[in-house]
């Protein structure tokens, strides 16, 4: 067995299961974005990360019209792609625009083309008079979401048992489901894979960014060891859908220690098409950000289709922030009095979970909140599986504040 970066000792669950412990942080994983004024074309400002990139959208022509009839959006089709980069090309010469590349979106029927504006233009300018240039389907700027998580050291290297294992009594749900079959797109930072309590969990790793991949970053380590980190392996946490597969789709990148992650409207977009077009049955977005036309769209067909959408709940934002505030979209809070009305409340305080370097640390936020329902859902996916059962609905607590029954919601799925 690979060696282990902190001391493990163990600590009894509550609930039955065995739990090791490392020197715990906390990190309070809430989330921000500058607000945005949505509006047919996206006119809002521009992104810190990249202030000066467009995202402009073409309708893809219909079969018969592309070359040899290819399907638009074949990545391998090199004379439709050709054909595609020299119609955004002409595009930004005829607008003083710089070109980067070209992205073909099938699950929308859309061409994406990336452009630069240069310094010496008008910014909202260009948008107006690419707004006017009626061969276009829309224009919004590349916009910025993040993650972001404080980290703070507790003195006591044992940390208490999982509040889920007590919460939502986790061994007695896994007697009856444990994710089996569920596939979980995780839109987030990088997965560390060979983490212990990940090997073998991750079927499917991509990275939609810009930037190289490491080994692994904070926030989606963490939040795929929420999910699905192995059980009765006598190391570490249990995820609440232990037997769940997940997608590691790279579209955030982490800028510092522990402390944040960044993802833009291109790298969501990609990740989310990808989760589509592969056939995720639940996907996981704990980030937040200004509304966006092209997530809309996508997170559109991604309802249509059946897939269930799990986002994280910022508490600054007055609707919540984007995409919690997406209609149908499920919207997971880690406390009772946050600012939308109908969002769930799942455990997302002092929760033990997987971290870069082998380790284990507490987290806390919205972030991990929704991560725990993606799980759920994946347990109820596994109920209900080879039936004609619709979706199944989320049962809450008694209480009136949201909170999340997982053991009704589980047992509802199973009679259903």
């Amino acid at each position: 067995m690979k060696k282990i970066a902190l001391l493990l000792a163990p600590l009894l669950f509550a609930a039955g299961p065995s739990l090791v412990g490392a020197e715990p942080r906390q990190a309070n994983a809430s989330l921000s974005a500058a607000p945005f004024d949505q509006q047919n074309v996206a006119t809002g400002s521009t992104s810190k990360a990249t202030p000066r990139q467009l995202l402009v959208l073409l309708r893809q022509p219909p079969a018969r019209q592309r070359i040899g009839g290819a399907p638009g959006g074949s990545y391998s089709d090199g004379a439709s792609r050709a054909a595609r980069d020299r119609l955004a090309r002409a595009l930004a010469r005829r607008h003083g625009l710089i070109f980067d590349k070209t992205w073909p979106m099938p699950v929308l029927g859309l061409d994406c083309f990336i452009l630069t504006v240069p310094a010496s233009a008008d910014y909202e300018r260009v948008i107006a008079r690419l707004s006017a240039d009626r061969a276009l389907e829309w224009v919004q700027p590349m916009q910025d979401f993040a993650t972001l998580a404080t980290p703070v050291r507790y003195n006591d290297p044992l940390f208490p048992a999982t509040p889920a294992a007590r919460l939502w009594h986790l061994s007695e749900l896994h007697s009856h489901a444990t994710g089996r079959g569920a596939t979980i797109a995780v839109i987030d930072s990088q997965i560390e894979e060979d983490h212990p309590d990940l090997v073998g969990q991750v079927v499917v790793s991509r990275n939609f960014t810009e930037r190289a991949a490491g080994r692994g970053e904070a926030h989606g380590t963490s939040v795929a060891g929420i999910i699905a980190a192995h059980g009765n392996n006598a190391i570490g946490s249990v995820g609440v859908a232990p037997r769940a597969r997940l997608m590691g789709l790279r579209a955030c990148w982490q800028v510092e220690d522990l402390a944040a992650s960044h993802c833009n409207s291109l790298s969501l977009a990609r990740a989310l098409h990808f989760a589509i077009e592969r056939g995720a049955t639940i996907i996981n977005l704990s980030l937040t950000g200004p509304p966006d036309r092209l997530l809309q769209r996508l997170i559109d067909v991604a309802l249509d289709r059946g897939i269930r959408v799990v986002a994280s709940v910022d508490s600054r934002a007055s609707d919540g922030g984007y995409p919690a505030s997406h209609r149908g979209v499920i919207a997971v809070s880690d406390h009772p009095d946050g600012p939308v009305r109908g969002a769930l409340v799942a455990p997302g305080r002092g929760i033990p979970t997987t971290q870069t370097g082998n380790s284990w640390y507490l987290v806390t936020g919205s972030s991990f909140s929704a991560a725990h329902v993606s799980g759920l859902l994946a347990l109820t996916e596994e109920r209900q599986r080879g039936t004609r059962q619709g979706a199944s609905r989320l049962v809450l607590t008694p209480d009136g504040a949201g909170t999340i029954d997982a053991r009704a919601t589980l047992l509802q799925a199973m009679i259903r």
